[in-house]
């Protein structure tokens, strides 16, 4: 444990923590191992700057209505660190103050909450939660909150269609904490890499002191006009452009030296100025007229055209030196572009990477993370309704509990509407994976269906979408992931770095939707049941004939007593005359 002095974890895990809740002081973090400022002992209440939200998002927002709970959460990295993010893993207990065997003098109230927080260079999310919520159980156990041996030893040993709308701002809302980092990591699993390599930069953000601080109203303003803005009103223009009614060329504003574009608008803006994180920014914003320039370059077979700003390399063939295994495609390499670990189909995208943040789980003191200029997008996951009632803050709201997607913008619930091969895909999927199994005893345990086998299906359309974006003259092939989505997604940021790149592996994949094909019948019923439950006008139908119905039963049941009545009435009337 000892290194130059000082202590480190080996392996994937940076520190363990221990979060506790002061009823003076609120969350703060009571102990951590190694210290999370070496100059400083293990029970030392201070954070580095970076990290000041640890002890909120480790010990959740209305953790006192639950026994105990998990939570996924992403730190930035720590000024100087050789990595990009940091994952942390927390399992949350509480436990009664009477039933302690040792009660420290602090603790005044008849319940005592903590939580056991493990933080990692990997996101090893679900071998951590497995393994944590044992060495927090039996931390409990102890009912002696200052033998805090057991967690070094235990670290030591143990621990060495949403798809669509990734191009804006999603929220997922809904409680306790582990359904929410459950649901919003499974959507994320969809994305072939995405979690093992597509999360690195994902958590690149600033605390608000460090912002509002240290920039001026002027510097703000002046800033503020050099960000990059995509509006509905451009993806409209490129929509237009891609069937074929116009041919101007619709232009995103990368730089001051750029084209403005037609309107101003405030919605997904990325930093244009150089950060202090990296001085890649202005490139990494890829204004569309270099690609167009790379892509002629390789069409004409030129070696010119695009180079990385620093090492000069030309990046419009991904490099294969770095693959290894059965044809280069089981190994990965740095993309020199988005500097993620990448395949050789050039995944996972660059999604969560210049100011697009993935937060699993935010705490209410992070809120103005929505709101910041410097961000350019999120994902992310909350608890308190406060997130959920300020829905201008947000593209679209996935209120898990009550399984919807609400998108308040009718534009963009255009853009990101499904195709009828969309429906047909999600039928499928939905069909296999509800279908009823002739062996119950075995249900579960086959392929299709299984949690694997989505993942795969979702791996398919993804790799069959990129493919189709390659082709020329292809609007008829397009129609069928919906024109609006994909002229969309061509200006994002995420879609422009993998097209600079070609990806050999890409050849092997067959253009087109995978359930395309001619409409049917069935198609009809498939579209007719998707708009009654996501239109506004559908849903008032579904409530006018489900009250309907309920009456219709109410008046049966009314009518059935009363004949019911008038015949034991009858038949009683009947005996007696019998006798």
């Amino acid at each position: 444990m000892e290194l130059n002095g000082k202590e480190e974890l080996k392996g994937a895990v940076l520190h363990i923590v221990v979060v506790g809740f002061h009823h003076k002081k609120g969350c703060q973090v009571e102990y951590s191992y190694p210290p999370l400022i070496p100059e400083e002992g293990h029970d030392s209440n201070n954070l580095p700057e970076e990290w000041k939200y640890l002890p909120f998002l480790a010990l959740p927002d209305g953790a006192h209505n639950y026994q105990e709970d998990t939570v996924f959460f992403h730190l930035p990295p720590l000024t100087g660190a050789d990595m990009k993010c940091v994952y942390g893993v927390s399992c949350y207990r509480q436990i009664e103050a009477k039933s302690l065997k040792v009660r420290l003098a602090d603790v005044t109230r008849e319940t005592v909450q903590k939580s056991v927080c493990v933080l990692s260079r990997v996101p090893l999310y679900g071998l951590l939660q497995a393994k944590l919520q044992l060495i927090t159980h039996a931390y409990f156990e102890e009912k002696d909150f200052s033998q805090i041996s057991i967690l070094k030893v235990s670290v030591s040993s143990h621990l060495s269609f949403t798809v669509k709308c990734f191009i804006t701002k999603v929220l997922f809302y809904v409680s306790p904490v582990n359904r929410l980092v459950g649901a919003l990591m499974t959507v994320l699993s969809l994305f072939p890499g995405m979690i093992e390599h597509g999360l690195a930069d994902s958590s690149h953000y600033r605390p608000k002191s460090s912002v509002s601080e240290n920039i001026t109203t002027g510097d703000s303003v002046s800033r503020a006009e050099d960000l990059v803005s995509v509006s509905i009103t451009d993806i409209a223009n490129a929509t237009v452009e891609l069937m074929g009614e116009d041919h101007t060329t619709s232009t995103v504003k990368a730089s001051p030296e750029t084209s403005t574009p037609a309107r101003e608008n405030t919605q997904l803006k990325p930093p244009s100025w150089t950060s202090p994180d990296s001085s890649e920014s202005d490139w990494e914003t890829l204004d569309p007229s270099v690609l167009e320039e790379g892509t002629r370059d390789s069409e004409t077979g030129g070696s010119g055209g695009l180079e990385h700003p620093e090492t000069g390399i030309p990046v419009t063939v991904q490099p294969r030196g770095l693959s290894a295994g059965p044809g280069g495609q089981g190994a990965v390499s740095q993309g020199l572009v988005s500097g993620l670990e990448e395949d050789q189909y050039g995944l996972p995208l660059a999604i969560f990477t210049k100011g697009y943040l993935c937060l699993p789980y935010m705490a209410l003191q992070q809120h103005h993370l929505l709101s910041d200029v410097t961000v350019r997008g999120f994902v992310a996951g909350a608890t308190n309704i406060l997130f959920r009632q300020q829905r201008h803050l947000s593209d679209a709201i996935v209120d898990v509990e009550e399984a919807k997607l609400q998108i308040g913008d009718p534009e963009l619930r255009k853009v990101l509407g499904l195709t009828t091969a969309d429906l047909r895909f999600a039928d499928y999927l939905v069909k296999h994976v509800t279908e009823n199994r002739e062996d119950v005893f075995l249900d579960g345990t086959g392929w299709e269906g299984g949690d694997e086998w989505i993942r795969a299906q979702f791996g398919l359309y993804i790799h069959s979408l990129l493919s189709s974006t390659l082709l020329e003259d292809n609007e008829k092939l397009l129609a069928d992931w919906g024109a609006p989505f994909i002229s969309a997604w061509r200006i994002t940021h995420n879609y422009r770095v993998w097209f600079i790149n070609k990806h050999p592996a890409m050849a092997e994949i067959t253009p087109g939707h995978p359930f395309q094909g001619q409409y049917s019948a069935a198609d009809l019923k498939l579209r007719f049941s998707h708009s009654v439950q996501n239109s506004e006008r559908g849903k008032k139908m579904g409530a006018a004939v489900i009250t309907t119905s309920r009456s219709v039963v109410q008046t049966g049941k009314a009518v059935g007593e009363t004949e019911s009545v008038s015949l034991t009435r009858e038949s009683c009337f009947s005996w007696s005359e019998s006798l």
